[in-house]
This record gives structure tokens, C-alpha cells and sequence, in this order.
């Protein structure tokens, strides 16, 4: 089976999230996509980052029901730091039925150069690459943009929508309408997430 792997904070998971693995599923050959949830990305360790239990639970709501479309929680239970070309030799190891490939924004496309073992993670891993805000700056920094494992989906969904965003809003009361499934913003609600 071809997996495409979309690891995030999903701190919360958002519509945006869940539109872009729908289109990368349906455009790059894949069987299934995972929503990997992180425990803390080894660039943003600033960052506070509501409780794994809660992110991964929200993730889960998010994708109920959506046929090829799942959350994972494998990378909370590994040894951190987490650095994605270990998650994946692991998830090789044991899957080994599996092909597993990396989704990933042009942003971090810009950067993919300074993770960690990337030039063997390539070796192995086919890299689907989104578009994000300022994506001709973005490749046009990318290292690793002609890399035979690297392919840019010029098409794939844009959305202004981000997590950082949502949970501004959500702190200031103001409306989230399409911008979360309802479920996941009932989660937020009944366990007061975002609250100041």
C-alpha cells in the first residue's frame, strides 16, 4: 500500500488539513494518508503546544469518516527529539508491506536542506511538496528542489486558513465557520482549549 505521511502539531487540526490530504491521495497515487500527529517540531521548540491527548483526539474527529483518511499517534510514543527521517525508518521497519511518502509545504521545502539525514531520507521517501504563501521565494531557495524524490504540486489547495490563525480567533471569540469541522470545535469547547 502507498502511504502519504502529513506530519503536523495539528494544534487544531484544520479544513485546510484535511482538503490537501484528500487532494494529495486522489493525485499522487496513494492508497492512504496519515495525519501524523508530533510531539514537538525540533525547529519550533519555543513553541507550547497544547497536550498530545488532545491533539490527536481533535486530528481523529477531524478525519471520521473520510474514506483512505487517518490520524496516527506513533510518533508521541518514540524517543524525542523527533526527526521525521527516523519516524519513517521506523515506520519501515514496521510496515514493511508499505511505501511510505512525505508531504510537506514549500516552506519547509526551503529548509528540507538542514534536516536531519535529509539526503538519506530521500534516498527512501518520495517527497509530495504543497504549496504554501510566498512559494516562488520558497523554491527558489530550495536545495533540494530538483532532487529525483521531490515533486512540487503547483495545484494542489491553497487556504488562508492556519492553526496559529485559528487559535487567535478562538481566543478572541471570534467565528471559526469553515474553518474546523464542527466536531473538533466541539472538542475545543467542552475542554476549553484556546481559552486565555
Amino acid at each position: 500500500m502507498k502511504i502519504g505521511c502529513l506530519f503536523g502539531s495539528f494544534d487544531p487540526p484544520h479544513l485546510g488539513h484535511v482538503l490537501l490530504a484528500r487532494y494529495v491521495k486522489e493525485h499522487c497515487g496513494l492508497d492512504q494518508v496519515w495525519l501524523v500527529v508530533t510531539p514537538q517540531n525540533p525547529f519550533k521548540q519555543h513553541r507550547q503546544l497544547s497536550p498530545e491527548k488532545h491533539r490527536l483526539a481533535m486530528t481523529h474527529l477531524a478525519v471520521q469518516g473520510l474514506e483512505g483518511i487517518s490520524a496516527s499517534g506513533l510518533e508521541l510514543d518514540l524517543p524525542q527529539p523527533n526527526y521525521t527521517v527516523d519516524t519513517l525508518a521506523f515506520m519501515r521497519e514496521r510496515w514493511p508491506q508499505h511505501q511510505f511518502s512525505l508531504i510537506i509545504g514549500s516552506d519547509n521545502l526551503a529548509t528540507l536542506h538542514q534536516w536531519k539525514d535529509a539526503s538519506l531520507m530521500l534516498e527512501k521517501t518520495p517527497v509530495h511538496v504543497y504549496p504554501r504563501p510566498g512559494l516562488e521565494e520558497h523554491l527558489a531557495q530550495a536545495d533540494l528542489l530538483y532532487h529525483p524524490s521531490v515533486s512540487v504540486l503547483p495545484d494542489a489547495p491553497q487556504t488562508p486558513v492556519s492553526s496559529t490563525g485559528i487559535r487567535v480567533r478562538l481566543r478572541s471569540w471570534k467565528p471559526v465557520d469553515g474553518l474546523l469541522d464542527p466536531k473538533v470545535l466541539a472538542y475545543i469547547r467542552q475542554n476549553g482549549l484556546y481559552a486565555d
